[in-house]
């Protein structure tokens, strides 16, 4: 797929304006707080992965109206003092999968704690464990559409209020270092952790990569692909939907999350990107922080031949990098015996 967005010189000063519904502020004050009016943690169970030199448990969590959502936590072997924690958000469609199929983190020696997606996990990958049991409400079938007629039934409002339960939790569990907690997603995930950084103002950091959910009216403008692809497929049966969905999007926006952030943050993008296109990206990335008033440590990666891959395994090393300066990792324990 050839480049299809803005050219890179006006991509690096895109700051477009973002349509913030008034009550944005309220409306995610009063989610989380009702949210939090429970004690985060259900159940922390070991798990048996088949790895010696990786720890993991089943964790089982409350978020959006105190819902159960499952997640796997993992930590290195035989090390006892408190880590620095990443939380890792999954792509869309998928679930938590298998606790052995995501190592990267905890190799480095961090804490780890992947949360599943509530109401995904069919379509790619191991599978999930987490119903949705608020996904009635008139939309399409897929996550993307789920509830878009009003911002109170949106699937988003609730996986991204399960994203902020989730870092709650990781604080809760013995071994972490509550104030050194860095959210990381890509796709799906990236907006998720984004979403994070905007929600949680005490966050350590943030490493974001092809963040779906951000720019998103210029999204649908610009593909068709899965996710934006399922909002637009809705819009083309439901013709006089268009102002109701997009009044609900713009509480889900990513730009609007970043604007508010103040975490060290890390973004990787590839320009030909067609599923989440990089002017969102480049959206949120340059607005990211303006209104907290703090001098925010950022930085971004862009290919220029890559799609939504983005660079792959060379940016997970740059994060790898990059997290090390932010959050000094804990060792990794030798093999038993």
């Amino acid at each position: 797929m050839p480049a299809f967005d803005l050219p890179t010189r006006e991509l690096e000063r895109y700051r477009p304006e973002v349509q913030e519904p008034p009550d944005f502020d309220a409306f995610w004050r009063d989610t989380l707080k009702e949210a939090a009016q429970r004690d985060v943690l259900v159940s922390v169970r070991p798990a048996e992965s088949g790895l010696r030199l990786t720890q993991t448990w089943d964790v089982t969590f409350r978020g959006f109206a105190g819902d159960p959502v499952r997640a796997w936590y993992s930590r290195p072997a035989g090390v006892g003092e408190p880590l620095p924690a990443v939380v890792e958000y999954a792509g869309y469609g998928r679930g938590r999968g298998l606790p052995h199929e995501r190592l990267t983190w905890v190799n480095a020696g961090y804490a780890h704690l992947l949360m599943d997606n509530r109401g995904q996990g069919d379509q790619y990958g191991n599978g999930g464990a987490t119903p949705d049991p608020h996904a009635s409400a008139p939309g399409g079938p897929g996550p993307a559409a789920r509830g878009l007629l009003d911002p109170r039934d949106y699937h988003y409002r609730r996986l991204i209020t399960d994203a902020v339960r989730a870092v709650a939790a990781v604080r809760a569990l013995p071994g972490v270092d509550a104030p050194r907690v860095a959210a990381v997603g890509n796709s799906q995930g990236g907006g998720l952790a984004l979403a994070v950084a905007g929600l949680v103002p005490d966050l350590a950091a943030v490493l974001v990569t092809a963040p779906f959910l951000c720019g998103i009216r210029r999204a649908l403008d610009l593909t068709d692909a899965s996710p934006y692809g399922e909002i637009s497929a809705y819009l083309s049966v439901h013709r006089g939907a268009q102002e109701a969905a997009y009044r609900t999007l713009a509480y889900m926006e990513g730009v609007s999350f970043a604007r508010r952030a103040a975490a060290p943050a890390h973004f990787g993008v590839g320009l030909r990107d067609t599923v989440c296109p990089p002017s969102g990206a480049y959206a949120a990335f340059n607005r990211y922080g303006e209104l907290t008033g703090v001098d925010t440590r950022k930085e971004i990666h862009a290919y220029p031949y890559n799609g939504h891959e983005g660079g792959d395994a060379v940016q997970v090393r740059r994060q790898l990098d990059w997290l090390g300066e932010v959050l000094e990792p804990g060792p990794v324990s030798p093999p038993p015996g």
